[in-house]
């Protein structure tokens, strides 16, 4: 394994910059995994764990905006001098938790060592990652060093999904907090931290693709009526919810959960009442099937008591409109202060739905089964929900076991 610097590539110089880095931060808590885990390998001088920590995490590049609103048109990456070392010529790139402020005119794209390889710029014989933090790491840039740079991408696979990530330096408790861990599915789902209303969600070109695909939103106004009809419950299903709510009145008639059979002759007789046509009544019914055969899979996997039941699925929307909000912070269609008041309100919009963050839990991963039900014939995203509402609900480091519901 080869131990280098960026200034003179001897294994000594490096030692002398590790002990440079190691001293002004004693004490210091990096802000996510992967500036611990770089801290930890330039520390050790150990370029072969700086590559992998930088390959399995999400790395991004300062663009200006008006570059980036111009349709297929991709900026070159920025050389610029290191203000470290005067006559540097390097390229800037940051991990999440070394993010700046979100600001309105300055965006920033998700990049892999793979794409700096190939679009690396002339000039630039250096990369500085992080710089001016206790966690900056710098790495040469010749030509063979950016060649492993391309094949460590492609044996990472990239950022992983399916990780409680949180930072440090976001909401930890608080409203903000709550609000923002009602979206914590979609956050372990996708590999991104939970607790962030920052600069970048994804990426900037990958935020506003996301807003498009599925969501439909291209500016704020419709950005801001996706975000009312999510707060509102108005996209899970109405079919779910209005049979999951005849179960509940049922139950509140008979001081117990109904069974299957009770609960479908209530709702036979409920499509009967509103005349209901007889596609409506086979998608109501086929509800039912769905909600009774996921539950009965959550009680024999443990998450879900004998005689406990589902009552609401607005957790499925409320998440994601957690997830709607963050990227259109990334994406520039409302500012920090406009998020916060959203993430509030989806906090409380939950809160009166939910009793615990276990119901939530349960509420979102029912909701996403039954979706997702005539797509998962293997029973892959099942299992996938499970492990998430396993992961949210038991985790030491989970917002929901260290934010009080109410």
């Amino acid at each position: 394994m080869t131990k280098g610097t960026g200034t003179t590539g001897t294994t000594g110089a490096w030692a002398q910059e590790a002990e440079a880095r190691r001293r002004p931060d004693a004490g210091h808590v990096p802000p996510t995994g992967t500036e611990r885990l770089l801290h930890e390998a330039a520390v050790a001088g150990d370029r072969g764990a700086i590559l992998k920590a930088l390959a399995g995490s999400r790395l991004f590049v300062l663009v200006a905006r008006l570059h980036a609103d111009t349709p297929g048109f991709t900026p070159p990456l920025p050389a610029q001098p290191d203000p470290a070392t005067p006559g540097r010529m390097c390229v800037t790139v940051l991990t999440s938790g070394a993010l700046p402020p979100w600001h309105p005119d300055w965006v920033f794209e998700a990049i892999g060592l793979d794409d700096l390889a190939r679009r690396w710029p002339p000039g630039a014989r250096w990369l500085a990652v992080d710089p001016g933090t206790p966690y900056a790491v710098t790495l040469e840039a010749g030509p063979g060093k950016r060649r492993a740079w391309a094949k460590e991408q492609a044996r990472s696979g990239g950022p992983r999904a399916g990780r409680l990530l949180t930072l440090g330096t976001g909401p930890l408790h608080g409203p903000a907090a709550h609000g923002l861990a009602i979206g914590a599915h979609l956050a372990v789902h996708n590999g991104l931290v939970w607790n962030d209303l920052g600069a970048a969600y994804e990426g900037y070109a990958t935020d506003r693709l996301r807003l498009r695909n599925p969501w439909g939103v291209y500016n704020r106004a419709t950005y801001r009526e996706t975000l009312e009809s999510l707060l509102a419950a108005r996209l899970v299903g109405r079919t779910y919810e209005s049979v999951l709510r005849i179960r509940q009145s049922l139950a509140g008639r008979l001081g117990r959960t109904p069974t299957a059979p009770e609960w479908s002759a209530a709702l036979t007789d409920a499509l009967a009442r509103h005349r209901s046509t007889p596609e409506e009544a086979a998608d109501a019914h086929e509800a039912l099937r769905l909600a009774v055969t996921y539950e009965d899979r959550f009680r024999a996997d443990g998450v879900l008591g004998a005689g406990e039941r589902v009552d609401t699925l607005a957790a499925f929307d409320h998440g994601r409109a957690v997830n709607l909000v963050r990227l259109a912070l990334a994406a520039r269609l409302c500012d920090p202060v406009e998020a916060e008041q959203a993430v509030l309100r989806i906090g409380a919009q939950a809160r009166q739905a939910y009793g615990s963050w276990a119901e939530l839990s349960l509420g979102y991963s029912l909701a996403r089964v039954m979706h997702f039900d005539a797509d998962d014939p293997s029973g892959a995203k099942y299992a996938q929900s499970l492990t998430q509402h396993r992961l949210l609900t038991q985790d030491p480091e989970s917002p929901y076991r260290n934010l009080a519901w109410s």
